[in-house]
């Protein structure tokens, strides 16, 4: 008798909640990590609303949802001085524990609970490395080496002398 009243309560909790809100989360860790370190970061959501603000490394929350139904998207914005700024996605994707309210017959967790509290998703990627490149605009450019690739047809005559056949 009272494994079928566990039982009972079980397969009752299982269609009242949501599969990815028991079994996973909705708010998803991520480090974030740059060379050089010590780099400023801003993220943003989807909205352009800026939600954090620091230096390389970090580790920080990021919420899965935005909305009923609505999945997270976040900018990562690095900013050092003497290199240039870059700007990188930060993505979430659907959950796999979200199908097995289907699979456990949890329908209200399947179209209220899991999409209203955006466990429904899931981080794409936990880690965010960077690598920043220099800032050579004080540089003149004819004082800096080039690698330039030429066509057969773009070089001079007396280059052609001094060409080995590969």
């Amino acid at each position: 008798m009272k494994q079928i009243s566990t039982i009972a309560l079980s397969a009752v909790f299982l269609m009242t909640t949501g599969c990815a809100s028991i079994v996973s989360k909705s708010s998803w860790p991520i480090t974030i990590n740059s060379v050089p370190d010590n780099a400023k970061i801003s993220i943003t959501d989807k909205k352009g609303i800026e939600i954090y603000n620091g230096q390389t490394p970090a580790t920080l929350k990021l919420k899965s949802g935005s909305g009923f139904f609505g999945k997270a998207r976040y900018q990562v914005k690095f900013e050092k001085e003497g290199y240039q700024s870059r700007t990188l996605p930060v993505e979430f994707k659907l959950n796999g524990w979200y199908i097995g309210n289907l699979v456990f017959g949890g329908l209200l967790g399947f179209l209220i609970i899991d999409p209203a509290t955006g466990a429904m998703y899931r981080l794409e990627t936990n880690y965010l490395n960077e690598t920043l490149v220099k800032n050579n605009t004080t540089a003149s450019a004819e004082n800096q080496e080039q690698l330039k690739v030429y066509g057969i047809n773009e070089i001079p005559q007396e280059w052609k002398d001094h060409l080995v056949k590969l």
